[in-house]
């Protein structure tokens, strides 16, 4: 296979940037991608499998990256982004069942979830200083091009009919990679394994004489601390919050998850949702849903879905599904 300029420097990034080490059984991989901190821990006694699969995790993450980023002219997405209002662009079969999957999460939120938001995160600035809020007509206008029903789909390509519109998989694209990565370390022999992009994770298995996993619930209303931990073994946990990333202007507090519905800062209650599912990539779009929704359409959505389990931290207090404590220890 012949590496493209991007793939090859998004591969020398990710590989400076990683760190391996050996403590109590288990092996660590640590490594920046995806504009986050990633962690691949295994339990295992075949050294050279892990080192093989730790080699693959990072010029495999470093490959999507490479691929899916908004933030790279050559990548799928940033062409189908700068093709906007010109013309069709073919895609992968990856690419392709990816998409699908977004349509039918987009059904499910009712709207909640979708990946054609990019005007909205384009128009909305968190890094300006100073804040800037954008007028009513201008959030219309962003509005306007985006809703995932304006997507055109055919077998092998896709089409954004207006100039102005865009794709961000930012919502699912880091879970996706935490359930493939997982994947891939068990189809090597690999049963114990934690998989941490972000504070998106899935784990399978557990760690050398403990029963399950452990995952802490960071405290809102004190970054850093934790409330409480989840004890997992072959689930994934998602948290979704605006507590860290928000600015304030004339007293009003903006939080940095827009309501695609609305152009808007979501301005319901909520400080933070965690989602406890069988994959990364339905915890990660529920746990942000459910945050735009809010804690009663948020936890009638979550009951919609099987062996799924939610925790909504709002200004009143904790909203959770009937089992979710069973995960919980304090």
């Amino acid at each position: 296979m012949v590496l493209t300029a991007v793939q090859a420097s998004v591969r020398a990034r990710v590989t400076a940037s990683a760190r391996r080490e050996f403590n109590r059984g288990l092996f660590h991989l640590t490594f920046h991608a995806m504009n986050t901190v990633c962690r691949v821990v295994c339990a295992s006694t075949d050294r050279q499998a892990v080192a093989q699969y730790q080699d693959a995790v990072l010029q495999w993450v470093a490959d999507f990256e490479a691929r899916y980023s908004r933030f790279i002219d050559d990548s799928i997405i940033g062409r189908i982004n700068a093709a906007a209002g010109l013309h069709w662009v073919e895609i992968d079969p990856e690419t392709e069942r990816l998409l699908q999957f977004c349509g039918q999460m987009v059904a499910l939120t009712r709207g909640a979830f979708d990946p054609t938001s990019l005007p909205l995160l384009r128009l909305w600035n968190w890094k300006a200083k100073p804040p800037v809020i954008p007028s009513e007509s201008d959030c219309r206008a962003a509005l306007e091009l985006t809703g995932w029903s304006k997507l055109q789909r055919r077998p092998g390509a896709v089409f954004l009919p207006k100039a102005g519109m865009g794709l961000d998989l930012g919502g699912v694209g880091k879970e996706y990679a935490v359930d493939c990565v997982l994947q891939f370390g068990m189809q090597r022999g690999l049963t114990d394994i934690l998989v941490d992009f972000g504070q998106d994770v899935r784990a399978h298995g557990r760690p050398p004489d403990k029963p399950a996993w452990h995952i802490g619930l960071e405290d809102p209303d004190q970054p850093g601390r934790c409330w409480a931990g989840i004890g997992v073994t072959n689930l994934a946990v998602a948290t979704s919050g605006d507590y860290l990333r928000h600015f304030t202007v004339d007293g009003k507090r903006f939080g940095h998850i827009l309501d695609p519905r609305t152009g808007r800062p979501v301005d319901n209650g909520c400080r933070a949702v965690t989602v406890i599912a069988p994959s990364c990539t339905q915890a990660g779009i529920l746990s942000t849903s459910v945050f735009i929704l809010g804690p009663r359409e948020g936890l009638e959505l979550v009951q919609l879905c099987p062996n799924v389990e939610a925790c909504i931290i709002t200004e009143q207090g904790r909203h959770t599904t009937p089992n979710f404590y069973a995960y919980v220890s304090t």
